[in-house]
Protein backbone atom coordinates (compact mmCIF):
# COMPACT_ATOMS: atom_id res chain seq x y z
CA UNK A 1 0.00 0.00 0.00
CA UNK A 2 1.45 3.31 -1.08
CA UNK A 3 -0.50 5.70 1.12
CA UNK A 4 -2.38 5.05 4.34
CA UNK A 5 -4.57 7.95 5.41
CA UNK A 6 -7.30 8.78 7.90
CA UNK A 7 -10.75 7.98 6.51
CA UNK A 8 -9.56 5.60 3.81
CA UNK A 9 -11.76 2.57 3.05
CA UNK A 10 -10.81 -0.05 5.64
CA UNK A 11 -10.99 -2.83 3.02
CA UNK A 12 -7.90 -1.32 1.36
CA UNK A 13 -5.91 -2.25 4.46
CA UNK A 14 -6.69 -5.93 3.88
CA UNK A 15 -8.93 -8.48 5.51
CA UNK A 16 -6.29 -10.16 7.69
CA UNK A 17 -5.15 -9.05 11.11
CA UNK A 18 -8.20 -7.11 12.31
CA UNK A 19 -8.95 -7.87 15.97
CA UNK A 20 -11.71 -7.02 18.41
CA UNK A 21 -9.70 -5.96 21.46
CA UNK A 22 -12.88 -5.38 23.41
CA UNK A 23 -16.39 -6.61 22.85
CA UNK A 24 -19.56 -6.66 24.82
CA UNK A 25 -23.09 -7.91 24.69
CA UNK A 26 -24.00 -5.39 22.02
CA UNK A 27 -25.11 -7.76 19.28
CA UNK A 28 -21.78 -7.87 17.45
CA UNK A 29 -21.30 -4.16 16.93
CA UNK A 30 -17.68 -3.70 17.94
CA UNK A 31 -14.63 -1.63 17.19
CA UNK A 32 -11.92 -3.58 15.38
CA UNK A 33 -8.23 -2.66 15.44
CA UNK A 34 -5.38 -3.39 13.06
CA UNK A 35 -1.75 -2.72 13.90
CA UNK A 36 -0.02 -1.36 10.83
CA UNK A 37 3.56 -2.16 9.84
CA UNK A 38 4.79 1.31 10.75
CA UNK A 39 3.34 1.09 14.28
CA UNK A 40 0.19 3.11 13.63
CA UNK A 41 -3.21 1.64 14.49
CA UNK A 42 -6.30 1.54 12.28
CA UNK A 43 -9.78 1.34 13.81
CA UNK A 44 -13.00 0.41 12.01
CA UNK A 45 -16.60 -0.41 12.89
CA UNK A 46 -17.16 -4.18 12.72
CA UNK A 47 -20.62 -3.76 11.23
CA UNK A 48 -19.13 -1.71 8.36
CA UNK A 49 -15.81 -3.40 7.50
CA UNK A 50 -15.65 -1.59 4.14
CA UNK A 51 -16.30 1.79 5.75
CA UNK A 52 -13.70 4.38 6.76
CA UNK A 53 -10.69 3.50 8.87
CA UNK A 54 -9.48 5.93 11.49
CA UNK A 55 -5.67 5.95 11.60
CA UNK A 56 -3.87 6.80 14.84
CA UNK A 57 -0.19 7.06 15.71
CA UNK A 58 1.24 4.76 18.35
CA UNK A 59 1.55 7.78 20.66
CA UNK A 60 -2.13 8.71 20.20
CA UNK A 61 -3.29 5.16 20.98
CA UNK A 62 -0.93 4.94 23.95
CA UNK A 63 -2.21 8.24 25.35
CA UNK A 64 -5.82 7.17 24.86
CA UNK A 65 -5.34 3.82 26.61
CA UNK A 66 -3.46 5.43 29.50
CA UNK A 67 -6.21 8.04 29.84
CA UNK A 68 -8.92 5.39 29.90
CA UNK A 69 -7.06 3.42 32.54
CA UNK A 70 -6.72 6.52 34.73
CA UNK A 71 -10.43 7.36 34.45
CA UNK A 72 -10.20 10.31 32.05
CA UNK A 73 -12.86 8.80 29.76
CA UNK A 74 -15.36 7.93 32.48
CA UNK A 75 -17.52 10.88 31.41
CA UNK A 76 -18.40 8.88 28.29
CA UNK A 77 -20.32 6.42 30.47
CA UNK A 78 -22.41 9.02 32.26
CA UNK A 79 -26.07 9.21 31.31
CA UNK A 80 -27.36 12.39 29.81
CA UNK A 81 -29.77 14.25 32.01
Amino acid sequence: MDRIYNGMPARLLGAEGWRKPWSGGNGGSCVEALRLRDGRVALRQSTDPDGPALIYTRHEIESFIEGVKSGEADFLLMRAV
